[in-house]
């Protein structure tokens, strides 16, 4: 079992900037791949950005490039996402992912750390 806890979420003005972390604990040596979903009011969970464990590959949603950034500290299986130039849209429930296993839906996700732009 994977377990996985996020933190840095934050009410921040449009335009500022959040760096959100997630940090694995458990059977961690199991993980391929880390990532994030982010769920907005009222809507389903959405893949994010995710990264490989080892450094092979990063995806980032397109409408999201430039502007977030994914990090993996595959030593420590905590996963980081940077946040800039937030706007209102970005507010949302955002939920750390693992994978186990390539592709497919994650494996494990956090209970999410809330991010809300205000205006």
């Amino acid at each position: 079992q994977v377990r996985l806890v996020e933190s840095g979420g934050d009410l921040v003005q449009a335009g500022g900037s959040l760096t959100l972390s997630c940090a694995a604990s458990g059977s961690i040596d199991d993980i391929k791949a880390m990532g994030w979903y982010r769920q907005a009011p009222g809507k389903q969970q959405n893949g994010v950005a995710a990264a490989t464990v080892g450094g092979g590959s990063s995806y980032v949603e397109d409408s999201l490039k430039g502007r977030f950034f994914i990090s993996l500290d595959s030593a420590k299986k905590t996963v980081y996402l940077q946040m800039n130039n937030l706007k209102t849209e970005d507010t949302g429930l955002y939920v750390c992912t693992a994978w186990v296993q390539q592709g497919g839906e994650p494996n494990y996700r956090g209970r999410g750390t809330q991010v809300t732009v205000s205006s």
